[in-house]
């Protein structure tokens, strides 16, 4: 089932499965900024729950047991419901049940808030532990936007330009998980010009940048989109060998590096929620026009 609401800016249509956003349309212009799930890469915008990136051998250890997970979690492939909407906000609600308790093995609810705000886009995660212990879990977003954007640019008009300066090494990846060692990238700067060759060997790994924010700009407008991933501690920044699109990924959680213990709770970024609490996080699209 899509879903769809709009504002007197902005249009979005979600899917109930697995509450993936599927457009973001400028209402007076009709421009389109979410990629179209193409034959490249056919997704629009994964919920990556209740892992981010890969496992080593897609398995992880809890309480002496052994679990199986495919990267990024399961929720990006389940059916969410409907839980409320209003003319500038829709609600999913995915719960916990005998299939994913075979996989993960908390109660949970997870929380998906799509709202409409001028011409902004908020996407809000709620997690509620309702397990009488502490549960352990990861959670991000993966949209991908058009590159190039706007008709009549080319991929490489665009730059990807963070709020701070930055000096940032790339984690590397190697089979999905990640190495030791890092690549420069950002050296005491804030702009990477985009070139599909970036994403040859994988995604972008970022940890713990000094930016919030990271806009996707034509260099020949100064048009595009922001992306605002405060509290998010890790960014993924991704495309498909040769397709036009770019995700821009906040991360709360990371992949399994290829040293991983493969223990839940000493894995990198894990978050730990205490029995009955909520855990909270929101990344903002923004038109730049």
């Amino acid at each position: 089932m899509i879903y769809t609401i709009q504002n007197n800016n902005l249009l979005i249509s979600v899917a109930s499965k697995g509450a993936e956003l599927q457009r973001i349309e400028d209402v007076e212009t009709g421009q389109q900024y979410m990629w179209n799930a193409g034959p490249e890469w056919p997704k629009y915008s994964p919920v990556l729950f209740p892992i981010v990136g890969a496992l080593k051998n897609d398995t992880y250890l809890y309480n002496g047991q052994q679990y199986n997970l495919p990267r990024h979690g399961f929720a990006r492939d389940m059916e969410f419901e409907l839980f409320q909407q209003t003319d500038d906000t829709l609600l999913f609600l995915l719960k916990s049940d005998a299939n994913t308790l075979d996989k993960y093995p908390f109660h949970f609810e997870l929380y998906v808030e799509y709202a409409l705000i001028e011409k902004s886009l908020k996407v809000t995660y709620k997690v509620h532990n309702i397990n009488k212990q502490v549960m352990y879990f990861s959670v991000g977003g993966h949209p991908a936007f058009k590159a190039p954007i706007f008709e009549g640019d080319q991929y490489e008009d665009y730059v990807l330009e963070f709020d701070q300066n930055e000096n940032a090494g790339r984690w590397l990846l190697d089979g999905g998980l990640l190495k030791t060692g890092t690549e420069p990238l950002l050296n005491h700067t804030n702009k990477l010009p985009l070139q599909k060759e970036l994403f040859y060997t994988d995604a972008i790994v970022l940890k713990h940048l000094n930016s919030n924010k990271v806009s996707l700009l034509s260099v020949k407008t100064g048009k595009g989109l922001e992306f605002d991933f405060t509290g998010f501690p890790y960014l993924g920044i991704w495309a498909a060998k040769n397709a036009d699109f770019v995700c821009i990924e906040p991360w709360c959680g990371i992949a399994d590096s290829v040293e991983s213990n493969q223990q839940l709770v000493d894995k990198e970024g894990i978050n730990d929620l205490k029995a009955g609490e909520y855990f909270e996080r929101s990344w903002r699209f923004s038109v730049i026009s």
